[in-house]
């Protein structure tokens, strides 16, 4: 029997364009998401995903991803969907006002993330919660877009970390490949045709197990934030066939700002508030150990 929440993962494989059976705790609004984002996106791409029955289907889960691309979330989420999982992602709050996208992202129950207000906590708690209910949380830890030229992941914030050792859930690591040909970094013009190839690659549980019990401080935090970044990292470096730079991408030490992208990467951020929040600081730190995403 499928572990609550998840689906029958005996059913159709990942990759069939014959409709998956549901995961036990979809949502009737989150089924008919599916059944209209699904069938497109078996249309406009291709995929060669693996690891997806490795993912633990007996507790609470954070699956932590790297992001290129503004389509990132839903070709996770599709993943996730065919492997059994109901995936809850974090997304900046300003998503949920949009007509019709913010009412997807509400009946789906998606968690929004309120960047530096007074309700910014509320992100944590709920994705804290939904990890000890034994659902499917995704994290984008980046927090926004890759700054890096190379579509290479860049430093992490640390709200992955906040999460990971508050709920003692395990990080379960995927990389993916191939979104950013359907839809180029701060692009808004999609380029579905021919089909694009998706590559997804998970990793084994982020080891964390000597961090939970030290002062959850700032170094512990960073830490165990890189760790989850090497995982993702690495898994990359496997899908592409070459190695990542030596010294990650730091968007805050950086003058490279949109503009100084290809002319396919310009445009807005539309998902890149997508790591969870804590109350907004007042020093440098407070807003870094916040994991709250750069304004576009």
């Amino acid at each position: 029997m499928p572990a609550p929440g998840r689906g029958d993962r005996s059913a159709t494989p990942p990759g069939s364009l014959l409709t998956v059976r549901a995961p036990a705790r979809s949502t009737l609004a989150y089924r008919n998401v599916a059944r209209i984002l699904r069938p497109l996106f078996m249309v406009i791409t291709k995929r060669d995903w693996s690891g997806g029955e490795t993912i633990p289907t007996d507790r609470g889960i954070i699956v932590a991803a790297n992001h290129m691309t503004n389509v990132d979330p839903v070709t996770m989420a599709h993943f996730l969907w065919d492997s059994g999982f109901v995936p809850r992602i974090l997304a900046k709050s300003s998503l949920f006002t949009i007509p019709v996208v913010g009412w997807a992202l509400r009946r789906t129950h998606q968690i929004p993330v309120y960047r530096n207000t007074s309700a910014a906590g509320e992100s944590l708690r709920e994705a804290t919660q939904a990890l000890d209910d034994g659902e499917c949380v995704v994290v984008f830890p980046e927090g926004t877009l890759t700054r890096d030229p190379d579509l290479w992941p860049m430093v992490g914030k640390t709200g992955v970390a906040r999460l990971a050792l508050a709920s003692r859930a395990p990080v379960i690591p995927v990389a993916q490949w191939g979104a950013q040909d359907l839809l180029g970094r701060y692009s808004k013009v999609p380029h579905p045709i021919p089909p694009k190839l998706v590559t997804m690659r998970v990793g084994p549980a982020v080891d964390l197990d000597d961090l939970y019990d030290l002062p959850h401080d700032a170094a512990t935090l960073r830490e165990a934030t890189e760790r989850v970044m090497v995982a993702i990292t690495t898994l990359l470096e496997g899908i592409r066939g070459e190695q990542a730079p030596a010294v990650r991408f730091d968007a805050r030490r950086s003058s490279a700002r949109p503009d100084d992208l290809g002319p396919d990467d310009k445009g807005t951020d539309d998902a890149g508030d997508v790591a969870p929040d804590e109350a907004a600081g007042t020093t440098d730190e407070a807003r870094d150990g916040a994991g709250s995403a750069e304004a576009p």
